[in-house]
């Protein structure tokens, strides 16, 4: 699970980076709302934790820019602002939750869980006898659990967000290593053929196809 941590303050930052790191995510965290909307652009994230009050962009702003831009990405409000217009608005931008300062730090954790949640209900994917649970990290296939790496997690969610289209070996770089240039190795062919052991190798039916001059595609048929 990985969360981006929107704050100003340094000390709130370092608090919760350490605390979701010891809960097991992943936080990587943002001083404003500038390098913020920079990062979301270049990596995914399962979820931001956005304070309102940042210098430059405000919170406000940073949600409007990735709502605009078509991100759907999880938004819990992270502020001390707590009048109930505020709430009401954050709520009505497209934040998922709204959280006040200062929070204690189990009922942070239950919040991002519980809307995680409530997102892979309606964001499990399915493909043939494959399925995906986000929220989770699982895949089974045919009901049988698949023991996958989080890089081949998170290289089969990048092809299952786009089930049945090509999607190209640059953009599953960027998605999931981060890269956003050639490193001038055959990384990706390489993970996708020891995933392509554990997701097709088994089973009757091959899921992941080769797209030619393409890339590759999770698809029932080629």
């Amino acid at each position: 699970m990985r969360i981006l941590a929107v704050d100003d303050d340094p000390k709130v930052r370092t608090f919760v980076s350490k605390g979701l790191g010891e809960s097991g995510m992943e936080c990587e965290t943002a001083p404003d709302g500038e390098t913020a909307l920079e990062i979301l652009r270049a990596r995914r994230f399962d979820l931001v934790l956005l304070d309102v009050m940042l210098p430059g962009l405000q919170g406000w702003d940073v949600l409007e820019a990735l709502r605009r831009e078509g991100h759907d990405v999880p938004v819990i409000w992270v502020t001390a602002r707590d009048a109930l217009e505020e709430r009401v608005k954050g709520l009505r931008m497209g934040g998922d939750d709204y959280i006040v300062k200062p929070f204690a730090f189990a009922e942070l954790v239950a919040r991002i869980h519980a809307v995680l949640r409530r997102r892979s209900e309606g964001h499990r994917v399915k493909v043939a006898d494959l399925e995906i649970d986000p929220l989770a990290g699982a895949v089974r296939r045919g009901g049988k659990a698949l023991d996958l790496t989080r890089i081949e997690f998170a290289l089969l969610r990048a092809l299952a967000e786009r089930a049945g289209e090509p999607v190209s070996r640059a953009a599953l770089l960027q998605q999931v290593w981060g890269i956003s240039f050639d490193p001038g190795t055959n990384m990706v062919d390489v993970h996708i053929r020891r995933l392509r052991r554990k997701v097709d190798a088994p089973f009757d039916q091959p899921l992941i196809q080769t797209v030619r001059g393409s890339g590759y595609a999770l698809s029932p048929t080629g």
